[in-house]
């Protein structure tokens, strides 16, 4: 199993954590927000906090989302603005994120995913030097619940075909800054509940060299489909290894739940994918300045 965090990225800094909060610099911007996996203490006094937050989320008592968010409002310092742009340098292609304050403390990044950022780009080199396969020099890869579109940048960056997925028409427009912010374009955008458009894909046949899934814990469809990771999970990754190319495919799975292990993950995969033959799976950590290491989500990633 493997423990896996971002490294050597200015434009991103955890730097403290503990009693349930989380304390980050996004480019020169230092937000405080909610974080139920900080159980343990600060390092850091109360004052310090407080002398160098520029945006804090408070949590509304009584105000948790239906779908799990917890919902409340930024407090902001006056030279706070709503939105700011942070850079992901990464070889020779840097990639930028549009970023902006959410009702439900998200701010448009998970930093802990830059991580599959880096192995998507590398897989997709790989394919696309590989006269041996089969599939197109051009890898077709399908992100689904794909938010604002870090994995799917990721991808188009290394020269790959990407079809982007997200219930959500707001996400889709966030994550097309985000790619002209990037200097890069032609991505497919897909405003649908991601577990029809795998079967309806199915259905026609289609292939793709790359599947990246990041399902929330609760979520829902643009016509209101309920999606519950527990009851679904099964039937996507089923659906999906109806879409991965038999010849040569990559995927990725990242799970936010917590009552999911990386166990759980590398299970799915084996079972839904069992040609890919190379398997990894581990946890995706943030590390605050005093050397805790917060963990964020588990993944598995196969080819």
């Amino acid at each position: 199993m493997k423990l896996l965090t971002p490294e050597n990225w200015p434009d991103y800094e955890l730097i403290d954590t503990g009693d349930y909060e989380k304390l980050e610099r996004f480019g020169k911007y230092i937000l405080r927000r909610p974080e139920p996996q900080a159980v343990w203490r600060k390092a850091l006094p109360e004052k310090d906090w407080e002398r160098q937050t520029d945006a804090w989320f408070k949590k509304e008592k009584g105000k948790a989302h239906s779908e799990g968010n917890e919902k409340g409002e930024w407090m902001l310092n006056p030279k706070m603005p709503q939105q700011w742009f942070i850079s992901y340098p990464y070889k020779n292609r840097g990639l930028r994120f549009r970023l902006g304050l959410t009702a439900f403390k998200h701010v448009g990044i998970f930093p802990e995913q830059a991580e599959n950022w880096n192995y998507i780009y590398e897989v997709i080199n790989g394919f696309r030097a590989d006269v041996s396969t089969s599939a197109d020099r051009t890898p077709k890869v399908l992100n689904l619940f794909a938010y604002t579109g870090g994995a799917s940048l990721a991808a188009k960056a290394a020269g790959a075909d990407v079809t982007h997925v997200d219930s959500v028409r707001q996400v889709l427009s966030w994550s097309r800054e985000n790619m002209e912010a990037s200097g890069l374009d032609n991505i497919r955008w897909v405003c649908e509940d991601a577990l029809k458009f795998v079967k309806r894909e199915a259905k026609r046949g289609k292939k793709y060299q790359g599947i990246i899934l990041d399902p929330p814990a609760y979520g829902r469809g643009p016509e209101g489909e309920k999606w519950i990771l527990e009851d679904h999970i099964a039937e996507l990754m089923e659906a999906c290894s109806r879409i991965s190319d038999e010849n040569k495919a990559f995927c990725v799975l990242n799970l936010y739940s917590m009552g999911f292990s990386s166990l759980i993950a590398g299970n799915l995969m084996k079972d839904y994918l069992p040609k890919n033959t190379t398997l990894e799976f581990g946890e995706l950590f943030l590390q605050d300045s005093a050397g805790r290491k917060l963990p964020l989500s588990v993944f598995c990633r196969s080819q």
